[in-house]
Formats: structure tokens, C-alpha cells, sequence
């Protein structure tokens, strides 16, 4: 039985249900566990809610109220830690909540679309897997940087002498816990809101793997049905995505915006004395913020993007295919013009140029055993049901983005002319 079990799991690996020695997702849930956000048992689920309570919660508390330091000199003061404070552990709240009902409601496989991937390429397998294997390098890359600049500006602020406060009877160990504890929560806060950013990219990016693995439709000889069923596919996952992560991409982006307006208008008051070491965490606060915010946008943009372009694709497929035919009923050799070349997966963006001009490749003829009745409706088809990731119906594309920065830079202008020109 064991060994029948085990060629099973051989055949079909992303089938698994339970982890083991080879199991993809090992590294991953031990980096959860380190994490203390696995909530795969009572015990677990205890732990990672009594963490969340003290780190994201009790510890910015009793920082705030008992390290205020009113009397410190100009370098020492903390006028901004309110807004610090709540904005961190607002988004952590919101990005605990959200990762928590994700994975007890789907399960970590299926939130992360693995139960799906027995269906795809191995191209899109390999590509998914290394993606979701390098996530947590990605997490460290955007926190490490803003933990090392909040670790030298707490150890500075704790050893110049800002606080004093001998509640276990020696100052010094004292300021050594507040300090362990008011790190560990800020690397706490900030690592759940980025490791809840980092999965949509990671989600986002399978489904890139299959937008690209699926403008290979176009280039070789396919059934317009099959055609169909795949995309709908496809645009079915980008609903089940835009379901799951509108309601915190929305209010993340209501946290973010407000944070950062509290902030402009607290630094812009005409008696604010701001300073370097007096505003520092709270531009690394913004930073945070915005750069996980960034992320989701964008690969939101990203993905909409590109499921939108197959549309364009799929209309330079029929008009070659079109050309062609009418140059070999008007006794012209068939050929495969130059003209009718283009990427599979053309982006503007230059990152992704090279990689785009290695998948070039020229149109065949057998785009000519479709009907053109067939082809026309495919097209008609992508035409009208553009797919991508939207939030409670509006679209999340460059557009989008572009008007969302419009919209508050001119709120930014605004309340700089309110406040600066008072």
C-alpha cells in the first residue's frame, strides 16, 4: 500500500494533500512556523494569535505611552509615533486577518493555486515552483533594508540616553528589553504586511506563467473550442484571485493613503520641528507602506495587462492567417511574412524585452484550417471579455494606477496648500 502510495505521489506530485520529505512546500510552511502564522493546529493557531496580540498590539501600546520621552531634546522626541505606530499595526491587523481566513478557509495548496497545477505545463509547473520557492528571499529583500536603518536608529536612540526607565531595577537592562521588544515588533508588523504582498505577486505570477504558456495557442495548430475553454479558465482563477484579495487590496490601499496623509499633515503643521532623527521612522514607516502597496498595484497592472494583450494577439493571428489565405487563393506561394511575426508575449516594459524577442517566432499556415467565421469570433470574443484583476468591479490596469496616483498627488497639493501657505 505504501508503495502504491508513493508512485501515486510520483505521478501526480502536486495532488498532495499532506507535507513530507519531498513535499514543495516544506521549505515554505517551516518559513511560516518561523514566522509563528502557521495556524495548521490548536496549538499553532494559539501561538500565532497570542504573538499577534503582544507584537502587533501590546508592545506598540505600552511603547507609546511609556517611552513618549515628553521632556527629551530636540533629537530624542517622538511628536510622530502616534501616527507610527497605528499606521503599522493597522496594516499588520488588517494583513493577519487577511492571511489567517485565507489559509483556514482554502487550505496553504489551495490558496496558493498548487491543487491546480497537475493541469499545467511543466514549463508553468518549474517556473510556479522556483517563483514560490524564492518568495521569502523576496520578503527579506524588501525588509531587511528598513530593519537595518529601524536597528540602528533604536540601538542610537536607547544608548543616548532617551529613556530611562529602570522597571526591572537596572536601567540598562531595561533599555535592552524595550529595545529587543520594540524591534521585534516593528520587524513583526512589517514582515506579515509584506509577506501578504508577496504572495499576491507570487499568485499574479503564476497566472503570467499561464498567459504566456497559453499564447502558444497562436502558433500552432489549435481547436478553436479548446481554445475557448482555456481562456475561460483562465479568467475564471482571475475572478477567484480579484475575490479573495479585493477586500484587502482596498483596504490596505484606505490604510496606506490615510497614513500618509496624517503624516503630511503632521509634518507640515507651521510648529513642527522636523528633523532627521525626530522623522526618521516615520519615513521608514511611509517607505514600508507604500513599497507593499507597490506591489500589489502592480502586479495587479501587471497581470491585467497581460491578459488583456492576448485580445491583440489574437487579432494579429487572424489577420495574418486572413492574408494568407487570400495570397494562396490568388495562386501566390504561401509564406510566413515577417509582418506576421510578432511576441508572444509583447510588453513595453523593458525588462521583459529580451525575454520577449527570444520567444519570436513566425506565424504558420495552420492558422488556415480555421475557419474564418471561427477565427473571427475568437477574436470578437477576447475583444469583449477582457480578463484581468479587478476590485468590486473596477479594474486594477495602468490606467487605474495612473488615475490613483492623479487623484492623491492632487490631495497631496492640495493639503500643502492648505497647511504650508496658512
Amino acid at each position: 500500500m505504501a508503495e502504491e502510495g508513493d508512485a501515486l505521489l510520483r505521478k501526480n506530485p502536486f495532488m498532495r494533500c499532506s507535507s513530507h520529505s519531498g513535499d514543495e512546500l516544506k521549505s515554505f510552511r517551516s518559513w511560516l512556523r518561523w514566522m509563528c502564522v502557521d495556524q495548521s493546529d490548536p496549538f499553532r493557531a494559539i501561538l500565532s494569535w497570542t504573538l499577534f496580540i503582544i507584537l502587533a498590539i501590546g508592545v506598540p501600546i505600552i511603547s507609546h505611552f511609556v517611552l513618549s520621552c515628553p521632556n527629551c531634546d530636540s533629537k530624542h522626541g517622538r511628536p510622530f509615533d502616534s501616527v507610527v505606530q497605528l499606521s503599522l499595526s493597522g496594516i499588520a491587523s488588517l494583513s493577519f486577518l487577511c492571511l489567517s481566513r485565507f489559509v483556514r478557509k482554502y487550505g496553504l495548496r489551495r490558496f496558493l493555486f498548487l491543487d491546480k497545477l497537475c493541469f499545467e505545463s511543466e514549463k508553468v509547473r518549474d517556473g510556479y515552483t522556483s517563483q514560490l520557492n524564492r518568495s521569502f528571499k523576496l520578503l527579506s529583500f524588501f525588509v531587511l533594508p528598513c530593519f537595518t536603518a529601524e536597528c540602528a536608529y533604536k540601538i542610537w536612540w536607547y544608548c543616548s540616553g532617551a529613556s530611562r526607565i529602570p522597571f526591572l531595577g537596572n536601567e540598562y537592562v531595561s533599555d535592552a528589553i524595550a529595545c529587543t521588544m520594540e524591534l521585534c515588533s516593528w520587524l513583526y508588523r512589517t514582515s506579515i504586511f509584506f509577506l501578504v504582498c508577496v504572495l499576491f505577486h507570487v499568485i499574479c505570477h503564476l497566472q503570467i506563467l499561464r498567459l504566456q504558456d497559453f499564447g502558444q495557442v497562436f502558433h500552432e495548430e489549435s481547436d478553436v473550442t479548446s481554445v475557448l475553454k482555456e481562456h475561460l479558465r483562465i479568467r475564471k482563477q482571475l475572478q477567484i484571485i480579484s475575490h479573495r484579495y479585493r477586500g484587502f487590496i482596498l483596504l490596505a490601499l484606505i490604510l496606506v493613503t490615510t497614513s500618509q496623509f496624517a503624516s503630511l499633515l503632521i509634518t507640515t503643521k507651521s510648529h513642527s520641528d522636523v528633523n532627521f532623527f525626530r522623522a526618521g521612522e516615520l519615513a521608514l514607516c511611509s517607505i514600508g507602506l507604500v513599497t507593499g502597496i507597490f506591489i500589489c498595484l502592480r502586479s495587479a497592472a501587471k497581470i491585467t495587462h497581460k491578459a488583456q494583450a492576448i485580445a491583440c494577439h489574437a487579432a494579429k493571428w487572424h489577420a495574418c492567417a486572413t492574408i494568407d489565405s487570400f495570397d494562396t487563393m490568388d495562386g501566390e506561394t504561401p509564406r510566413y511574412v515577417n509582418q506576421c511575426a510578432f511576441p508572444l508575449d509583447a510588453d513595453s516594459e523593458e525588462e521583459e524585452a529580451d525575454e520577449d524577442m527570444e520567444d519570436t517566432r513566425y506565424l504558420t499556415s495552420s492558422a488556415q484550417t480555421i475557419s474564418f467565421q471561427k477565427r473571427q469570433a475568437l477574436v470578437t470574443y477576447f475583444e469583449n471579455n477582457r480578463a484581468g484583476i479587478t476590485v468590486y468591479g473596477f479594474m486594477l490596469d495602468r490606467s487605474s494606477l495612473h488615475t490613483i496616483f492623479m487623484i492623491e498627488f492632487s490631495l497631496v497639493l492640495w493639503l500643502l496648500g492648505k497647511t504650508v501657505g496658512i
